[in-house]
């Protein structure tokens, strides 16, 4: 599981980093709003955990940035006030949960196994992105027609249609779709890839996956 923790204070920071990642969580540092704002853009997380105050962009400030492009990643703030103001404004502008400082490292593990069970429970079963649906629960992609995919390659589209305009490196979507097959490469992913290609061709649709192999993938709508 990725977590993004965004924290100005760099000894706080290294230290919940250490703490994460002996619990088996992969935790990428950022150190101010505008760092925190470009990860999200380039990376798959599965929580993320900001600061209220940070320096270029605050918090909520940043947080408001990343919802607007469409991500839905469980968000835990961090806030050294305990004003009633701070937590109404960060819910608001899409925090799931808050904690404030100083806090407990077991309650903040907590949070996040919180956090995103939640956000697995309230996955929407049928997605839609243009004028392409996937059934999760069915584990079928429909167009104008419907096609059944197996288990990794409804894993991976639902990965893109989540995160329609979004590129996932390789790497990435080893760890989000194979994290229980530690042995694959970068090979299985081209090769789902491939095979969703022709799927998504089969139904007609208006969407394709762009890239290239050991590169960055992207699902977006057809330019023909």
């Amino acid at each position: 599981m990725k977590v993004l923790l965004a924290e100005d204070e760099r000894d706080l920071s290294r230290a919940v980093c250490a703490v994460l990642k002996m619990q088996g969580y992969d935790a990428d540092p950022a150190y101010d709003g505008e760092e925190a704002v470009q990860k999200a853009a380039g990376n798959a997380y599965d929580c993320m955990v900001f600061d209220i105050m940070m320096p270029k962009k605050d918090g909520i400030t940043a947080l408001k940035e990343i919802r607007s492009t469409g991500d839905v990643t469980p968000v835990i703030f961090l806030t050294a006030k305990a004003e009633l103001d701070d937590r109404v404004n960060g819910l608001d502008a899409g925090a799931d949960d808050y904690l404030t400082k100083p806090f407990a490292m077991k309650e903040l593990l907590a949070r996040i196994r919180s956090a995103t069970r939640r956000a697995e429970g309230y996955a929407a079963t049928k997605i839609s992105v243009g004028n392409v649906t996937l059934d999760t629960s069915e584990q079928e992609l429909s167009c104008r027609n419907s096609v059944r995919l197996g288990g990794k390659e409804g894993a991976l589209m639902e990965v893109f249609m989540r995160n329609e305009g979004r590129a996932f490196s390789t790497e990435e979507l080893l760890r989000k779709v194979w994290s229980d097959e530690p042995e694959q490469t970068g090979d299985i992913v081209w090769v789902y890839v491939s095979y969703l290609r022709n799927k998504l061709k089969s139904v007609g649709a208006g969407l394709e996956i762009a890239g290239e192999r050991d590169g960055a993938f992207v699902l977006r709508q057809r330019n023909d």
